[in-house]
């Protein structure tokens, strides 16, 4: 078998865990912004790096130590978000993308928003990207099955609704052209005043995009856990729909897990609920018993 015939073979493999297998997707893509924050719930504050380059090394050393567990499996993890500083990283000894699949049977993907604008018409839509082509190209060279952008909704206004999911799915269109499958993810805000209503738009705007699409082109959804159990059903069963994955959003891991197991055909893509209750000070039996507890609730939460 040639090499282009082993990735063909590897990508179709990949394909199918995420539109049939059991289990969820860990998000560990903190960036920048937010890395200052896990660290600190991981138990280091700032006193415990000196720069920025410092706090990438422990960033980095607490992904990896959760992706090295032995409980961080394929059998219960389809996938797994990495930030683009991890995906340029080493794992044993391989990059992480590649340790990711290779070693662990989960599935690689990217976030590659440069963050969010300012709010505007009750949204913040996704900064530019100008070297997006060469990020996804990048991305391709190291196995990555697809990618990740993050928009946020606040309140339920039609014109700003609207240009966040015109925005992600033209986007999402350039990385299904690079041969990558996007993760759109317009996040509803689980505390505004009108989230329901919110919702409601979001999902109508979603629908006329995804019937949009050639048939041959599929995309994830990750979205807030509705207000409405099984609200997306309908998004769920589209044909171009590859996964709907759903958001911890500030909600804490037992309150993110009931609602996920009510809303069926949906899994989970948690980052800090499913980081929730690690401490670098804790012994590696102490740490894997810890991981092991949490992908375990979250993955019955996701099996429903």
């Amino acid at each position: 078998m040639d090499r282009s015939e082993d990735v063909r073979h590897v990508s179709t493999e990949q394909f199918e865990k995420m539109r049939s297998a059991q289990g969820f997707v860990a998000a560990l893509d903190q960036s920048g912004g937010s890395t200052p924050k896990a660290l600190r719930l991981y138990g280091l504050d700032e006193s415990a790096y000196g720069s920025e380059a410092q706090m990438y090394d422990l960033i980095h050393e607490m992904r990896s130590r959760i992706i090295t567990s032995p409980v961080f499996t394929g059998e219960r993890i389809l996938g797994a978000i990495l930030f683009e500083m991890t995906m340029d990283r080493q794992i044993e000894g391989k990059g992480s993308a590649e340790y990711l699949w290779a070693d662990k049977r989960v599935v690689p993907f990217l976030k590659v928003d440069k963050g969010l604008e300012a709010e505007a018409d009750g949204v913040q839509l996704m900064k530019p990207m100008p070297g997006l082509d060469a990020l996804l190209e990048r991305a391709v060279g190291h196995g990555v099955f697809g990618t990740k952008m993050r928009s946020v909704v606040k309140l339920a206004d039609a014109g700003g609704v609207n240009a966040v999911v015109a925005q992600q799915f033209a986007i999402g269109r350039q990385i299904l052209a690079a041969g990558l499958v996007p993760i759109i993810e317009p996040e509803v805000d689980i505390h505004s005043p009108e989230k329901g209503q919110a919702e409601v738009l979001l999902k109508e705007a979603m629908r006329a995009e995804l019937d949009a699409l050639g048939a041959d082109q599929h995309v994830m959804l990750k979205l807030t856990l509705p207000d409405e159990d099984d609200f997306y059903a309908d998004l769920v069963a589209h044909p171009n729909v590859l996964r709907v994955v759903a958001l911890s959003g500030g909600y804490t891991r037992v309150e993110a897990n009931a609602l996920l197991a009510r809303n069926h055909g949906v899994v989970a893509s948690f980052s800090r609920a499913l980081t929730e209750g690690l401490t670098a000070q804790q012994s590696e039996a102490e740490f894997d018993a810890m991981l092991d507890a949490s992908i375990q609730s979250i993955y019955e939460a996701s099996i429903t």
